[in-house]
């Protein structure tokens, strides 16, 4: 028997927390190593447990992956959050590009300067409103269906409310003006592992503090 995903990586969002959605979506629970410590990374270098000496990784059915687009496909298709046929696939690859570039605008925010966060929060809800968010509002109008690809839950929808959730941390009312993400945001959000990771205790993510920052800049040293 196949032991739990062990994921490497800060005690923090980034480029990892979208893999612990989708793993506590699937009911698959995971360890967790937080890298604290320079040495602790030096230490998977020297292993070559990082194949482009950067985290994320996943040990994972006997591998260690690292990529988190790799990853996260894996899940997906391991898991039957992929789609049904290669039409769905890409759909579901196309819509998950839209919310990583989305979601790319957080990862950055922690590490900037005082004087440029505002800017960013502004660009982000910005971009949310007239760039990302009504291409979903309108899948979802022309689809027809609960979900975006086919009529079942794919990593897509997961995505996507995890994209609503942290521009909602920056604009509570972002989805006054779209109705169908509304009603989206509430139905997968009761799916029963979805909502237990979203209840407070969970393995998800807490927005990044400047611990976090101090951390990663010292782990990976981004002076």
């Amino acid at each position: 028997m196949a032991g739990k995903p062990k994921l490497y990586y800060f005690n923090g969002r980034g480029k990892m927390e979208s893999i612990r959605w989708l793993l506590a979506t699937v009911g698959v629970e995971f360890e967790e190593v937080f890298l604290e410590k320079r040495e602790q990374y030096e230490a998977l270098l020297k292993e070559r447990a990082l194949l482009f000496q950067q985290v994320p990784m996943v040990e994972i059915d006997g591998m260690k992956l690292v990529q988190s687009k790799a990853i996260l496909q894996y899940i997906a298709r391991k898991h039957n959050l992929y789609g049904k046929d290669l039409k769905e696939s890409v759909l579901i690859d196309m819509y998950v590009e839209g919310t990583t570039d989305l979601m790319e605008l957080f990862m950055s925010h922690p590490f900037l300067l005082p004087e440029d966060k505002e800017k960013n929060i502004e660009l982000i809800i910005e971009k949310a409103k007239k760039r990302y968010f009504p291409v979903y509002e309108k899948v979802l109008q022309d689809h027809g269906e609960n979900f975006l690809v086919g009529n079942k839950l794919s990593s897509a929808d997961v995505q996507l409310l995890e994209a609503i959730l942290m521009v909602e941390e920056k604009s509570a009312d972002i989805l006054s003006e779209f109705p169908l993400l509304q009603a989206f945001k509430e139905r997968i959000s009761k799916i029963p592992t979805i909502k237990a990771f979203l209840q407070p205790g969970s393995k998800r993510k807490h927005q990044p503090d400047d611990t976090y920052v101090a951390t990663v800049r010292e782990v990976l040293r981004m002076y």
